[in-house]
């Protein structure tokens, strides 16, 4: 199981002092999110101020994006890292794609994005091979691609033994953890999850689209995003996370699952109204023993990731991003302790 990072929000002038830092520190990943800024332009800066870190986006919106700007994109970051890129989509929700991106929502989110992965593997054949460029959908109709426009093969040293750029996809439910197994390299679990949410809803689901496309379930990566504290003041953060992840509706399976969606629509009322401070006080503490990792210090921490995610995850990041000079002493020990 690797250590991975995430990246915080944060301008692109100060990226090459994290990445670098990062990659020191011993994490084997850094992931970049789509919430205040791009999620690729951190990783050409990353790419050149680092040599072995993985970087990848998680997520970038598929959904706010062609498959062709997200080829092209990808292609140049995967020769820039030296083959050492991962790309990450997530969907969104219908409300952000529609009200903040200004672009359609499908009838079939499933559908769609394995319409997008197998458009922009078909624009990376094309890159790569030079074979015609001919993918026909429901969602996109691909004939042209002429020579002028073709940025041409990775360089030998960037080409991953699959021939193909990584492709996870992030998902809460049960249809797009079927469709990771069925199609990608990987799967990114949306922080709002738990070990039991994971071994009962989302390896099965996986499994059963591995199957599906005579593929193994260890095909996919498990990569894990996941609340983690050693403080009050850290619990109360993930408290108050929980609550606005558990108050999207399309998350409520999640406290389903424990009998809880009583309060999935509560928290849902709540955030309709804006009423944001009301929201944090609906998180029980049965619910942050289920979601949150709690220890009492990072060497404690790191033993109790191990425990409730070996078997689970490949990867894992906590939610907490990875800032150089702040909890300098409390990453090292976390680290140190997790790569022993």
């Amino acid at each position: 199981m690797k250590l991975d990072a995430a990246l915080p929000p944060t301008r692109l002038a100060d990226v090459p002092a994290i990445a670098t830092a990062a990659e020191a520190a011993g994490f084997s990943a850094i992931w970049t999110t789509e919430t205040q800024h791009d999620p690729f332009l951190p990783h050409a800066l990353a790419a050149e101020h680092t040599r072995r870190i993985l970087l990848g986006t998680g997520i970038a919106v598929s959904f706010a994006r062609s498959p062709a700007t997200l080829a092209y994109t990808t292609w140049d970051l995967a020769a820039q890292s030296g083959g050492r890129f991962i790309l990450g989509l997530g969907t969104q929700v219908k409300a952000h794609i529609e009200r903040r991106f200004g672009m359609p929502w499908p009838e079939s989110p499933v559908a769609k994005l394995r319409e997008q992965v197998q458009a922009i593997r078909a624009f990376w054949n094309t890159f790569q091979n030079y074979d015609k460029l001919n993918y026909r959908g429901e969602y996109y109709k691909l004939t042209l691609m002429s020579p002028f426009f073709n940025p041409g093969p990775l360089p030998p040293k960037t080409q991953l033994s699959s021939g193909l750029i990584p492709i996870y996809i992030a998902g809460v439910n049960t249809g797009l953890a079927r469709l990771a197994g069925e199609t990608c390299d990987g799967f990114l679990a949306h922080p709002f999850n738990s070990p039991r949410y994971l071994r009962e809803v989302i390896q099965p689901a996986i499994a059963v689209g591995a199957s599906a496309a005579g593929r193994k379930t260890s095909d996919v990566v498990m990569s894990v995003s996941l609340f983690a504290a050693t403080s009050e003041k850290e619990l109360a953060y993930c408290r108050q996370q929980i609550s606005f992840y558990a108050s999207t509706p399309s998350y409520k399976p999640v406290l389903e699952l424990y009998g809880w969606g009583e309060t999935a629509e509560k928290l849902s009322a709540h955030a309709a109204r804006g009423e944001w401070g009301e929201m944090p006080g609906l998180v029980t503490d049965a619910m942050l023993e289920e979601f949150v990792t709690y220890a009492e210090n990072p060497v404690a921490l790191a033993a109790a990731l191990k425990t409730r995610y070996t078997g689970l995850a490949d990867r894992i990041t906590l939610y907490l991003p990875f800032v150089p000079g702040q909890q300098d002493d409390w990453w090292q020990a976390l680290i140190g302790e997790f790569n022993s």
